[in-house]
């Protein structure tokens, strides 16, 4: 029987990287995983035992109500998110919106549309994606992206204590710099800056002095125990995970 054996779990931005991950680590240990995306295609090929694929922007509040319907979950990860690039001087005042709806206002939309069936049936885990990036440690040219996970780490212990006696736990993940498509777009945009695509790649390695960058399946196995009965003494705890680059 696996860790999520009987749960109903539903996941944001699961076309690719952690969120694609999450789903299938999740559905490899028993549960009923709702995976998410506002891209179809990027569903398509996303398949198996106890997955159910649905398209759902998390920047709309009936997408949202509609997804969280039919999934019913018993955990919710909110994974969708976006990086933009830039200090305070390049920022715009579209990016700055941007940002904070889809990297934070889209968890409060679906944590306000899941936690009232969470609270009738007793219980539910909460999962947020920040990033070391936030107000744990800065990083250049990060200005929006980690205001906006300061952000998720402020929200996390918000719901975190509201509802510590109702059953519900929310904590969040803040990883360093984890193997993904959209990291890789990252470091092409970087590339071009310093002419030269290796130099922009050791500079995103360089972070962590572990020397390496992290696996999207890493970061899965922590949204899987953060999910699981395992980590029923857990809440409102920024768990970071960021190969030694905060340390």
């Amino acid at each position: 029987m696996g860790r999520l054996s009987g749960k109903r779990a539903l996941v944001t931005a699961a076309g690719q990287g952690i969120g694609r991950a999450s789903a299938l680590a999740m559905a490899a240990e028993g549960a009923h995983v709702f995976a998410t995306d506002v891209n179809a295609d990027a569903l398509a090929d996303l398949s198996g035992d106890g997955i159910t694929t649905l398209v759902l922007d998390a920047r709309d509040d009936d997408s949202v109500a509609e997804g969280v319907a039919t999934a019913q979950p018993d955990v919710l990860f909110n994974c969708a998110g976006f990086v933009h690039h830039g200090t305070v001087l390049d920022a715009t005042d579209a990016e700055w919106d941007f940002a904070f709806d889809l990297n934070v206002r889209a968890m409060f939309r679906t944590i306000r549309a899941a936690l009232p069936g969470m609270l009738e049936r007793g219980g539910g885990s909460i999962v947020n994606m920040s990033s070391a990036c936030s107000s744990i440690i800065g990083a250049p040219n990060r200005f929006i992206y980690g205001t906006t996970k300061a952000a998720v780490i402020g929200l996390t212990k918000s719901v975190a204590v509201d509802y510590i006696t109702k059953g519900i736990r929310c904590n969040c993940i803040c990883p360093g710099t984890v193997e993904s498509p959209s990291w890789h777009d990252r470091v092409k945009a970087l590339g071009e800056e310093l002419g030269s695509y290796e130099e922009a790649h050791k500079q995103f390695v360089a972070r962590q002095p572990m020397g390496r960058v992290a696996t999207a399946e890493e970061i899965a196995a922590l949204v899987v125990y953060l999910s699981s009965d395992e980590s029923a003494f857990t809440t409102g705890q920024p768990h970071v995970i960021d190969g030694g680059w905060s340390g």
